[in-house]
């Protein structure tokens, strides 16, 4: 009988060779990954020191702490979220910048925020959601378009002064008496600063009578320096109240109203006579300070939009990469039939695209259930209970709060909710394969 031959793979390349080279590699691996799942694993059955077993009372506590439970929550919102949304925007750059000419770097733009580490851009994005419109983009926008349509008083700690005519109403202030044809009325205020008036205030002048009108003066009664100014009188130097709203008010209606000159006059016809002068509430409305991106109720959306930042561009890549393998002549022939380019693309391009959409939507769920770096530096601690999330409790059980058992509870439980979505993914990539 012929000697029986050792056997090789298929590569010709024997077994034993095989498995010396693989042999490092399956060292780290089990060193780096395979030990560590099963500790957390073993470890999360055990108590708070590690030496007395605790059965499920780790995993129970996934479901009855409310820490946990907000951030299961928050994972939800993430999960549902953020891959859609990151897609979405990725799908319509791609198809936007299939035809342009500068769509190459259109794309390169939008994907250079994957080059960015998500420490880095946790600290861009602290900075863009500052409350401050002075530092925050976000709300120095914001506020720009508010004051655009609704703009913001320039007197908002403006008050009467001692001896004042004005007593308070309604968020505002009006004379103690009714005024006449005639008469010249001051009204003296204090409070804003000379350097804070509207640019266009001008040194206050005293107003003239004029019979058949009501005339007057509102200015800032304030003058800098020891004893140099007089009270309830304008002086030299002090400033009026430009552009403020003097109503006269009659029986509870408003009769007729007025705006303060930049000097600080104004003149209100006769049929004010007997009225009561009113300086309105919007007068001293104090300035819109944007919104609270990092507020309890907005700090998770703020946080997805981050996120969004720097994941649409890996999505329009790998959407642009499969709409590349689109036949031209299927979109074609749609044009032809009479079909409108939002038909094309609803009808034809997305149902072409759905195997790529898949792939990238469960790559970002994948990524999205670890997140940790961006909740961590962009919510500030008086909003991070709410915007927490598992990767981040995680964090938060093992080191902050001592409570080992319960970190690994919730390892474990980010290894199974991981899985089966990993698991879709490399059935369907295998499929893909195939064809």
């Amino acid at each position: 009988m012929p000697p029986a031959r050792t056997r090789k793979s298929v590569t010709g390349t024997r077994k034993a060779v095989v498995a010396l080279f693989l042999l490092p590699a399956l060292v780290l691996l089990g060193a780096l990954v395979v030990y560590p799942i099963g500790y957390s694993v073993v470890r999360s059955f055990y108590d708070q020191q590690g030496d007395g077993f605790a059965g499920f009372d780790n995993y129970k506590a996934l479901f009855t702490d409310d820490g946990i439970r907000t951030a299961l929550k928050n994972n939800v919102i993430w999960v549902v979220f953020a891959p859609t949304v990151a897609t979405a925007l990725g799908l319509v750059f791609a198809v936007l910048t299939e035809r342009v000419r500068w769509g190459t770097a259109f794309k390169l733009v939008v994907f250079m925020p994957m080059a960015i580490s998500m420490l880095a851009a946790g600290i861009i994005f602290r900075l863009v959601y500052d409350q401050d419109p002075a530092k925050g983009v976000a709300n120095a926008v914001w506020v720009g378009v508010h004051d655009t349509f609704a703009p913001s008083s320039a007197f908002p700690k403006a008050h009467p002064g001692r001896q004042s005519p004005l007593e308070p109403e309604k968020g505002g202030f009006i004379t103690r008496g009714a005024v006449h044809t005639g008469q010249s009325v001051t009204l003296p205020l204090v409070g804003v600063a000379p350097d804070q008036l509207p640019d266009s205030a001008r040194k206050a002048v005293q107003a003239a009578s004029a019979p058949g009108r009501i005339t007057g003066t509102a200015w800032q009664d304030f003058t800098r320096g020891k004893g140099v100014g007089r009270l309830g009188q304008v002086d030299p130097g002090e400033l009026g109240y430009s552009g403020m709203r003097i109503e006269a008010v009659k029986d509870g209606k408003v009769v007729d109203t007025a705006k303060v000159g930049d000097d600080g006059t104004f003149s209100l016809p006769g049929t004010a006579d007997g009225a009561r002068l009113r300086l309105p509430a919007s007068n001293f409305k104090e300035p819109y300070n944007g919104v609270d991106w990092l507020g309890p109720s907005l700090v998770t959306p703020a946080i997805i939009g981050s996120y969004v930042w720097m994941w649409a561009g890996f999505a329009m890549v790998l959407i642009a990469a499969g709409l590349a393998g689109v036949p031209r002549e299927l979109l074609e022939a749609a044009r032809v039939d009479g079909a409108n380019e939002w038909q094309v693309f609803r009808r034809v391009t997305v149902p072409l695209l759905a195997p790529v959409l898949a792939v990238v939507a469960v790559t970002l769920m994948i990524n999205v259930l670890k997140v940790f770096d961006l909740v961590f530096i962009i919510a500030p601690g008086s909003s991070q209970d709410d915007a927490n999330v598992l990767a981040l409790e995680l964090y938060r059980k093992g080191f902050s709060e001592d409570q080992p058992g319960i970190a690994s509870a919730i390892a474990v439980f980010l290894l199974l909710l991981v899985i089966p979505v990993m698991l879709f993914n490399v059935r369907r990539l295998r499929r893909e394969v195939r064809r």
